[in-house]
């Protein structure tokens, strides 16, 4: 917190003591040295990343568990956004497979608007999350223009795998083929593709829709 002629000495000690955390003020130099961007709001934070892997994923019984793939995101905007559209749509958690960007990047969690604090979120290999996946009988469905069929004519109201690539390469052959189903959404215009966040957010709230507007068991 940057200090100011305003700003009480004394302020840690009357702040609520049921945190346990200790308060320091800079000066407003110090303050702009650390601070990633200009605009903020006076307060940085240290704090320590959760440490989740695949097991301390929720996993739901017969109305199975949504999850959302990401398989190689570079773009920290996309895989925020990617994440704010999950914790609407009440997504079980994402899976980031063979990570490109870091999880905690400051351009991510900004364009996340923090859903990186609230939807389960894990780093792992591709060979891991399938073997995990197939272990606990998750359907998976790739995001893919081949040999695919239209993503509302797919049941998802099972324990489901949406898995998607990247924009410019999509899907690598591992995932293509360990995929239970292919799926696709029409592009009714001259372009071929949409941004991995918005085609995200459409088999998201496919899922929701299919099952009478509830996913959420974390």
């Amino acid at each position: 917190m940057p200090a100011s002629r305003s700003t009480p000495s004394s302020i840690a000690p009357t702040w609520p003591p049921t945190f346990n955390f200790q308060l320091t003020p800079v000066s407003p130099y110090v303050y702009s040295k650390i601070a990633y961007r200009g605009s903020t709001e006076g307060i940085i934070a240290i704090v320590k990343t959760p440490n989740r892997t695949l097991s301390s994923l929720p996993l739901k019984g017969a109305g199975g568990s949504i999850f959302v793939v990401l398989e190689r995101v570079e773009k920290p905007g996309n895989l925020g956004a990617i994440l704010r559209s999950a914790d609407a749509a009440g997504v079980s958690a994402v899976i980031v497979c063979d990570p490109l960007t870091d999880l905690y990047n400051p351009n991510l969690i900004r364009s996340s608007i923090g859903a990186i604090f609230t939807v389960p979120t894990v780093a792992c290999t591709s060979e891991e999350c399938i073997a995990w996946l197939k272990q606990n009988h998750i359907q998976i469905l790739t995001a893919q223009l081949q040999d695919s069929s239209l993503y509302y004519d797919t049941d998802m109201r099972r324990p489901t795998a949406i898995v998607m690539g990247t924009e410019s390469t999509g899907l690598t052959p591992i995932w293509r083929e360990a995929a239970d189903a292919h799926i696709r959404i029409p592009m009714l215009g001259r372009l071929d593709s949409l941004n991995v966040s918005v085609s995200a957010a459409i088999l998201m709230y496919e899922a929701v829709r299919q099952r009478g507007g509830e996913i959420v068991d974390r």
